[in-house]
């Protein structure tokens, strides 16, 4: 039976990590601008008054007591492990924006001078509610903008910085109660009254994506490359991030998201993604112009690529090629560029067809235009669910069942 005066072994690895990353980063000037506030339980809670946060995978965590100055040498290499894992629980892009969320909450508060801790179910409602209203910027004393120049907040963007602020308070060993009240009936009037459906982005089609590799320059190593990331991308139905995190082979680099395997029949995409680990299938195409496996065969060869990621930046007119991987948004940006430049979706005005293509437009290009079984479709895509598979398929079997003819009209 555990001792009920031992500590939580949870507890004990955020006292740890709290302790080491205010030692080793807090200077005078910052204790001058932290502020304390008591919670329920009478524990003094600090926050910066500033509202940026801090860096590191337990960053802004609240000080703990002293007794964590004590903790045993051998636990400490422990608890170093223990904040990597704490930091690889979740990806570097969320870890962005749930820093950034909660830097906009905490700056909201000071400027209603409102605490943002402990966590208090009526302060995140009326910050909720600022955000539906598009006034969560405006400055207390100063004249408001006009109702026009007002832009209020998408119910998916309010939502998120819900969770941001519930993750953030969770990491502070704080909780906040959603199905509060406050924040509940908000959010559930915001839902009605701003709701709408979801913006999604334009599936590329096989005509569409061959007509954009034809605008890219085969002469250059910037073209090569960006041929087989679009091919790569639409054949193996890859998230942006998923094609630019490939290696050439496992365990090459600590950033990597997967690896590849080029076989007989094709090539055998390993890779780690939302939902896990799991395997894709990359078959040849009918002819070498089109074919992902050729393509990224070329851009490697050509590129002299044999370790590490394989898709780098370009650079010095297009001879040079770097180490480091490539950002993730370059990929929306040549989906981009290329659909543009290759007239998809002509019939509309050029400020129209500029919102209408990104990096999902592949996946859902893929989908919307392979004519397997949905469960093969499902599969490549590494949904749990056929009901989120087809929401990725934007034009197949529309109106192939036409109920109003089997009803008898």
């Amino acid at each position: 039976m555990q001792d009920k005066d031992l500590p939580d072994i949870v507890d004990l690895v955020r006292e740890m990590g709290a302790f080491r990353h205010e030692d080793r980063h807090r200077s005078a000037d910052q204790d001058h601008n932290r502020a304390t506030h008591t919670d329920a339980s009478g524990r003094k809670r600090e926050f910066e008054e500033d509202g940026e946060p801090q860096t590191g995978p337990l960053s802004g965590l609240p000080a703990q007591p002293d007794t964590a100055s004590a903790l045993p040498q051998h636990l400490e290499d422990l608890a170093a492990r223990a904040r990597t894992y704490v930091e690889a629980a979740s990806s570097p892009n969320t870890r962005r924006a749930y820093a950034a969320d909660w830097a906009h909450f905490t700056s909201w508060c000071r400027r209603q001078s409102v605490a943002p801790l402990p966590p208090d179910p009526q302060v995140v409602g009326l910050y909720v509610t600022a955000l539906a209203a598009g006034t969560a910027d405006d400055v207390p004393g100063r004249p408001a903008p006009r109702a026009a120049s007002a832009k209020p907040h998408a119910v998916s963007t309010i939502e998120r910085r819900l969770s941001a602020l519930a993750w953030n308070y969770a990491q502070r060993g704080l909780s906040l109660d959603r199905k509060d009240r406050h924040i509940a009936t908000v959010m559930a009037g915001i839902r009605n009254r701003h709701a709408a459906p979801p913006r999604q982005k334009e599936a590329l089609l096989p005509d569409d994506l061959i007509a954009m590799l034809e605008t890219l320059d085969r002469g250059t190593l910037r073209g090569l490359r960006d041929r087989a990331m679009l091919l790569i991308g639409f054949a193996g139905a890859l998230r942006r991030s998923e094609i630019v995190g490939l290696d050439c082979a496992r365990d090459q680099t600590e950033d990597g998201l997967g690896w590849i395997e080029v076989l007989d029949g094709g090539m055998l995409v390993t890779l780690r993604g939302k939902t896990g680990w799991r395997e894709v299938e990359i078959g040849r195409g009918s002819s070498d112009a089109t074919c992902p496996v050729m393509a990224l065969q070329t851009w490697l060869s050509l590129a002299r690529i044999a370790h590490g990621p394989l898709f780098r930046r370009v650079t010095g007119q297009g001879r040079k090629v770097g180490s480091g991987r490539l950002n993730d948004q370059e990929v929306a940006r040549l989906v981009k560029r290329a659909a543009l430049a290759a007239g998809v979706r002509g019939d509309l005005p050029e400020g129209r067809r500029a919102n209408l293509f990104a990096g999902h437009s592949l996946r859902a290009g893929l989908a919307s235009s392979a004519d397997v079984e949905e469960r093969h479709v499902q599969k490549q895509l590494g949904h749990a669910s056929a009901e989120m598979t087809r929401k990725y398929q934007r034009r197949r079997d529309r109106f192939r069942i036409n109920l109003t003819k089997a009803a008898g009209l």
